[in-house]
């Protein structure tokens, strides 16, 4: 069902049966008109896709694409089911309190059932560049299956992320040096040639400071997972791009406001 037809873009949304989460899964897909060649396209994917109108996004991805600020991009906002605390999350390790129980089946949904839907429906063989972004709770998801498959996306986007997501409680022995999972998983991996991760905070995003440093957490937490992206090799500005908004909070206005710089970095002229 066509939901937008601007002059650069139509958007359609459609529900896909998904076996691996056992409900239907609404999507909503941003095609760009008049591509030459689609092996020229490339494809976002976007956890939260339910809150990109509110955001202006179509309108949004429209001027870009009409000014020619970006290459052709095919974004899919995928809209969160009513279990996200379990789908969205990191897929090989439970938070303290058991959440992400379903992020590995959320996983499969992605690998097996999403990217095999958008190839066949569309008639596209394989795509320019993947990306994976996400907003908060579905940043931590969006960063995870990027980091976990680099041979599927190469570009991760993270509008303040869940990066606290941790294995111990603040009051059971926790220790950022062991227990944030993202950060661990990082620690832990390598460096993989072309990606590339692009991060974003708000300096309103919240007012926790669990170290009492005078810094957030969600601005600690960020820097914290670059500097681990750091010294596995990853080039700051080139592979890891951070932005923070003074004014930013942790809602979709302010999303909306990073959104651009994202997708210039990730898929403007200039971009890897």
């Amino acid at each position: 069902m066509q939901i937008e037809d601007l002059s650069n873009l139509a958007v359609e949304q459609m529900a896909i049966v998904s076996k691996s989460l056992g409900r239907y899964v609404i999507i909503d897909c941003y095609l760009p008109k008049n591509v030459t060649s689609p092996a020229g396209l490339s494809l976002l994917l976007i956890n939260d896709g339910q809150d990109l109108p509110d955001m202006g996004f179509g309108a949004m991805l429209n001027e870009m694409l009409k000014e020619n600020e970006i290459m052709p991009l095919l974004c899919v906002g995928i809209h969160a089911g009513k279990d996200r605390k379990n789908e969205y999350g990191t897929a090989k390790v439970l938070d303290y309190e058991k959440r992400g129980a379903k992020a590995n089946a959320y996983n499969e949904f992605i690998l097996d059932e999403l990217l095999p839907f958008i190839h066949s429906h569309y008639g596209i063989e394989q795509f320019e560049k993947r990306g994976f972004a996400g907003f908060s709770l579905g940043a931590l998801s969006a960063v995870d299956m990027t980091w976990n498959n680099p041979d599927v996306f190469s570009i991760a986007g993270v509008f303040s992320g869940s990066l606290w997501w941790r294995t111990r409680g603040l009051d059971d022995g926790y220790d950022d040096d062991k227990h944030r999972i993202m950060h661990q998983q990082v620690r832990n991996g390598r460096y993989v040639p072309g990606l590339r991760f692009y991060f974003t905070t708000g300096s309103l995003d919240e007012s926790a400071d669990r170290n009492n440093n005078g810094v957030i957490d969600s601005i600690d937490d960020t820097l914290d997972v670059i500097k681990e992206l750091n010294k596995l090799g990853y080039d700051s500005d080139r592979e890891v791009k951070y932005v923070n908004y003074e004014d930013g909070k942790h809602d979709v206005a302010t999303w909306g406001r990073a959104m651009p710089g994202f997708l210039l970095w990730g898929w403007g002229e200039r971009s890897l």
